[in-house]
Parts: C-alpha cells; sequence; structure tokens
C-alpha cells in the first residue's frame, strides 16, 4: 500500500484508501459463511434468505468504494483537465527497452488477464444459474446482459477517469470493484446478481483502453506497436485460459458460484500490483509534482512536450474523411469481435452441455482450445510490429471467418473451429485498440478509442439481446450470421485501413 501513495494526494488520502480496501473486503467476507453453509446443498443457495450480517456487508462494500475512491481521486480538477490538456509525455524513437519497460509490461499483462477473466466467466456460470434459479435460458442472458452493459459505460466513463485522475488511480479502483462484486457468490437472488454484474462490467470495461493509454505513454516509440499488441493480445488469452480453466477445475467440485468468488483473491491480487505499476508522468505534471514525473520519465526514457495544433491545411477535409473511413471499418471490426466473443463463445458451454458434455469436459475444451490460441499472440506481436499493423489485423479477422465457417457445418470435436475463433478473437482485439490509436490524430485518439473499445460491447448487447429475447440462433445459424458483417469488416480493413508500421504519428496530425 506504501508503494501506491505516489497516486494519491496525502497521507489523509492514503488512509481513506486503505480503509476503503478494507471495508469492501469485510464485506465480502461477511457473505461466506452461507456460502460454507450450503456445502451439504452443493453449494445451492436459491431461496435462501439474506442474514442480518449479509445485509451490513453490503452496506460496507458500497461506503468502502466510495471511501476508497475519495482516496483516489485528486483535488483541483479544473486546474489540472486544464494542465493535462497542454502535456503529451513521449518516449523517444530511439530509446532503449529496460528492466521498467518489462516489468511494467509484465504487471499490465496480468492485470488484463485478470480483467478479462471476470466478463469471460459469464459464459460459465450460466448453465448453473439456468438450473439452479429454475429460470429460461433467456432470463438468465441478463446476467451477461447486464454486465456488457456495464462494459459499455466503462469504456467512456474510465477513458475520462484516467484522463482526469490517473491511470494508475483507474486501474485501483477497477481493482476495488471486482472486489466488491465477489459476493454474487454468495447472493441467494438472481437480482442481486444481474445488479452486481453492471458493477463488474463497468470496472472490467475500461481497464483495456487505459492501460493502451499508460503503455503508449511509457514505451519508446519504435516497440510501441509489438509492445501492445503482446500485452493486449496475453491478456485477452490468457484472461479467458483463466475463466475456462477455473471452471473446469473449481466448478465441478464448488458449483457455478465459485467463479464469482475467486474476484476477491483476484482483485485483491491487483491492487497489491498496483504498488508496481507507475503512475503516468502526464497525469503529475499536470498536479505539479514535477520531480516525481522526472523520476518516472527517467527510468522509462521518457520526455514532456507542450501539445501544439498544426494549422488547417487544403487537404484537410479529404484527409478527415479519410479518418472517418478508417474508424468506420474498426467500428464494423469492434462489432464483429463483440457478436463473437460474447455471442458465439458465450452460448457455446451451454450448448455443448446441452449437447451432453459434462459441465467440466465443455471448460475443459474451451480451455484447450485457448491454451492452443496463446502462441499467436507473440505471432500476432512480431506480424505487427515487422510485417505489415494493417495486414496483421485482416489475417485475425480471415481466421475468425474461417473458425466461423467450419462452425456453420460443424461434423466432430469442435476444438479446430472454437480454437480458430479464439485464435481470431484475441488476435482482433490484441490488435484492434493499438492499430485505432495508431490511426487517428491526438485530438480525437481518446474519444475514437473509446467509441471502436464501446463498439466492441455493442456487438456483444446485439447478442445477449437476442438470448432475452428467448430468440438465441444455433451456434451453426449465428456463425452464418456473423459471417456477413465479418466479410465486410475485412473488406473495409483491407480498403481502408491505414499502414502505421513506422509512422511517424505527428505526421497524423494534418488530419
Amino acid at each position: 500500500m506504501t508503494a501506491s501513495s505516489s497516486t494519491l494526494s496525502d497521507r489523509q488520502a492514503l488512509w481513506a484508501f486503505v480503509l476503503g480496501c478494507v471495508a469492501v473486503t469485510a464485506g465480502v467476507v461477511a457473505h461466506l459463511p452461507m456460502f460454507a453453509m450450503a456445502r451439504m446443498m452443493h453449494y445451492r443457495l436459491a431461496g435462501m434468505a439474506m442474514g442480518g450480517t449479509m445485509l451490513i456487508g453490503m452496506g460496507l462494500i458500497v461506503a468502502g468504494v466510495g471511501v476508497a475512491a475519495y482516496g483516489l481521486l485528486p483535488r483541483d480538477l479544473a486546474k489540472q483537465r486544464a494542465a493535462a490538456a497542454a502535456i503529451e509525455v513521449v518516449a523517444p524513437e530511439d530509446a532503449r527497452l529496460g528492466w521498467a519497460h518489462w516489468r511494467l509490461m509484465a504487471v499490465l499483462t496480468i492485470a488484463l488477464v485478470i480483467d478479462v477473466m471476470k466478463p469471460a466467466s459469464l459464459g460459465f456460470t450460466v448453465p448453473g444459474m439456468i438450473g439452479e434459479y429454475g429460470v429460461t435460458k433467456a432470463t438468465a442472458s441478463l446476467v451477461p446482459f447486464s454486465a456488457l452493459t456495464g462494459t459499455v459505460a466503462g469504456s467512456f466513463l474510465w477513458g475520462w477517469i484516467a484522463d482526469l485522475y490517473g491511470r494508475k488511480a483507474s486501474i485501483l479502483l477497477s481493482a476495488v470493484m471486482f472486489v466488491g462484486t465477489s459476493i454474487c457468490g454468495a447472493m441467494p437472488s438472481l437480482a442481486w446478481n444481474i445488479a452486481m454484474c453492471f458493477m463488474m462490467g463497468l470496472a472490467a470495461g475500461g481497464m483495456l483502453p487505459v492501460t493502451y493509454a499508460l503503455l503508449a505513454e511509457m514505451m519508446p516509440s519504435r516497440h510501441r506497436g509489438w509492445a501492445l499488441v503482446l500485452v493486449g493480445g496475453l491478456g485477452a488469452v490468457g484472461g479467458y485460459f483463466a475463466a475456462s480453466g477455473a471452471s473446469a477445475v473449481l466448478q465441478p467440485v464448488f458449483g457455478w458460484r465459485i467463479l464469482w468468488l475467486i474476484n476477491l483473491p483476484t482483485g485483491l491480487t491487483l491492487i497489491l500490483l498496483g504498488g508496481l505499476i507507475p503512475e503516468s508522468a502526464k497525469f503529475l505534471l499536470a498536479r505539479g509534482r514535477r520531480a516525481e514525473a522526472e523520476a518516472v520519465m527517467h527510468r522509462f526514457g521518457a520526455r514532456a512536450a507542450s501539445v501544439s495544433r498544426p494549422p488547417a491545411s487544403a487537404g484537410s477535409s479529404r484527409d478527415g474523411a479519410r479518418v472517418l473511413a478508417t474508424i468506420t471499418a474498426l467500428s464494423v471490426t469492434g462489432l464483429v469481435w463483440g457478436l463473437v466473443n460474447f455471442g458465439v463463445l458465450l452460448w457455446l458451454p451451454a450448448d455443448l452441455v446441452a449437447q451432453g458434455y459434462p459441465v467440466g469436459a465443455a471448460s475443459g475444451l474451451l480451455a484447450r482450445s485457448a491454451l492452443i490460441a496463446c502462441p499467436t499472440v507473440a505471432v500476432a506481436a512480431l506480424l505487427y510490429s515487422r510485417w505489415s499493423s494493417k495486414w496483421a489485423l485482416a489475417a485475425a479477422i480471415a481466421a475468425t471467418l474461417a473458425g466461423l465457417a467450419l462452425l456453420v457445418r460443424l461434423e466432430g470435436s469442435p476444438v479446430l473451429p472454437v480454437a480458430l475463433l479464439i485464435v481470431g478473437s484475441n488476435a482482433i482485439i490484441a490488435i484492434l485498440l493499438p492499430f485505432a490509436a495508431e490511426s487517428v490524430p491526438l485530438r480525437v485518439r481518446g474519444r475514437a478509442t473509446g467509441w471502436i473499445a464501446a463498439c466492441t460491447k455493442g456487438g456483444g448487447l446485439i447478442a445477449q439481446g437476442l438470448s432475452i429475447a428467448g430468440r438465441t440462433p444455433a451456434l451453426g445459424t449465428a456463425a452464418a450470421a456473423i459471417l456477413v458483417p465479418a466479410t465486410l469488416a475485412l473488406a473495409l480493413v483491407a480498403v481502408f485501413g491505414r499502414e502505421t508500421r513506422g509512422l511517424d504519428l505527428r505526421a497524423l496530425e494534418a488530419d
């Protein structure tokens, strides 16, 4: 916690954050006795009354999140907003990678694994919810729908929080909220699970753009592309592998609720990792903490510069249209990714169970598919940085298309089409946001990246909306339908995608 003090304005704020974390943890622990008492019923809690201790615990969680947020959020917000707008922190093109860069990449990869596994776990909890609560699949789909609604809101809100309050503060706030949402594992009511899923999605939705923003400020320019892709890809694949692996190992023993309860140790782990995450130098400079900012920039070989806006050129209208076309292409790609990741891959566990696969076997199959996809992240990073950023994204879309095509007429084991879908979708999400950040000018970079990130969740909202309406298609039918926008996304990226490998981002400012 002491290492996190650079994020906090003073000793009072530090103790507020510590007190908030303790209150949230205590509130979660207050729910564990009910879960333990249900051991003889294979941890089925539906219909049980909530005791006074649990109600007090819920109050502690709400109050604790508020107190922790108070400790994290800075003062003099209007002054800081004006100062931050005039500062840009960049690393020299020829700066070498040091221990600080590698440690930051490792820590943020772990953070993303923890972040991604939260929404990825939803698909593995739906079959258990249907059985325990005795509801239809459409009703159970309200849980992932609520979470995805939260991620859309989080994609916008957390970007604003990160710019205003600091990258590190926003990551720590997400971690505190993750700890609080673990009480879903002991909630006897489906309605409470739905409500807490929104809170979980709110925190999970914003961490990925924040991670990219922090890395972009800390990484040397010539290493920026592959580092962003590698960290994002390993986080995505690792998160899905962690979710499916935890389901395969723990769910047969403890039931589906354990996938929520592990938010407690993983959230606390993320809070402790916060001590190894440096605060953004831009944030520190904006708050007048120049000595701390200079220390961070020295470790990472970065420097600060004033933001200057070039005059409009005669070709600005044409260049603006090109930027809009690029954003459109990446938005469609984001929608396709959301349909696959939050539609097909979330429906898959329940579909396999309906086909007669045991829960553990279905989760194990998906875990093996995710493990197969792990080496492709390194390949995606290599292709992005050494071959072509544009065509690396196109290749990821093509792999997803191949998986969808095989799923349309599935015969035999689903390992190959699922592996292709996981390979393709994880490569897409690993490349998409870095490519977006490198394809648009500074003045619209944050908004454009946030919009495209929201589109990735928007595809999931469409998919889960079908589930809620009771119109969940068969996997083959869903795959055939998604083939159409996926083909469109591939064509748009091929035509309007901008090659960013080796591009000096200052050249975009004329746009």
